[in-house]
């Protein structure tokens, strides 16, 4: 079992090839350059060093948000072209849920937290110990750091839960970090470089589990997961307000 898998949701852009199980090639950029430009060419790339013929691929695993709304359509959009070009199906991996993957064997709650501007994150909590993929313990969303955190406390407070520490990864972690640092009185750790930002070998990892369950969907049928409406969006909503308030 072969399977693409495309990172996009945020700053990273990362692309990667695993089968059977195992991790084949990987192309991740975390530098100053738009999906758009890095995308196409990583993958391009990964397929002609491994000399991966695409028709062979058994489908598409993409990192569908919660992140970037610019980031997520061109990852959706890379991916729903391969999908339809090559008549594959699509496998839809939240984001939240592939950066956690990265940290399988955890002891304590994963929290995947993503900079989602104006002081929230997209966060979410996850055991990475008790089955065979990532368990959602807090559910993924669009939140205030401080109120994810707290949330976070309950759990580890809980002595019914198995959970007593936490680790942090994401670029939500530097603009964060403050307010962790603040607020928490129980352990935790922040995840190290190779493992603190989004990776489509994760991506395509959990792609391939999805791929076994039969959790696919068509290239017709996906679309990202984004969690709120749109800075463009927001800002038109505001504009009209304004004006409706001014008459």
């Amino acid at each position: 079992m072969r399977v693409l898998g495309i990172e996009s949701a945020s700053m990273v852009a990362s692309v990667a090839i695993v089968e059977d199980g195992n991790l084949v090639a990987e192309y991740t950029l975390n530098h100053k350059k738009t999906h758009s430009q890095t995308l196409l060419p990583m993958i391009d790339e990964i397929v002609r060093m491994t000399e991966t013929d695409l028709s062979e691929l058994d489908g598409i695993a993409i990192s569908a948000g919660p992140g970037s709304f610019t980031g997520l359509r061109i990852g959706s959009a890379t991916a729903k072209g391969l999908g339809l070009a090559l008549n594959k199906p699509l496998m839809h991996i939240p984001t939240l849920e592939g950066m956690a993957w990265q940290l399988w064997g955890f002891d304590g709650l994963v929290c995947p937290i993503m900079d989602a501007r104006r002081g929230q994150v997209y966060g979410g909590a996850y055991d990475c110990i008790s089955g065979d993929f990532p368990v959602e313990v807090i559910p993924a969303d669009a939140i205030d750091l401080r109120e994810f955190l707290e949330k976070t406390i309950q759990v580890v407070a809980d002595e019914s839960t198995p959970w007593k520490r936490l680790v942090f990864l994401g670029d939500g972690v530097p603009v964060g970090k403050p307010v962790i640092e603040e607020v928490l009185n129980c352990p935790y750790c922040f995840a190290p470089a190779h493992t603190n930002r989004q990776r489509a070998s994760a991506v395509a990892a959990l792609g391939e589990i999805y791929l076994k369950l039969g959790n696919v969907e068509s290239a017709e049928e996906h679309t990202p997961d984004y969690f709120r409406v749109s800075q463009a969006e927001r800002e038109r909503k505001e504009k009209e307000a304004k004006q409706n308030g001014s008459n």
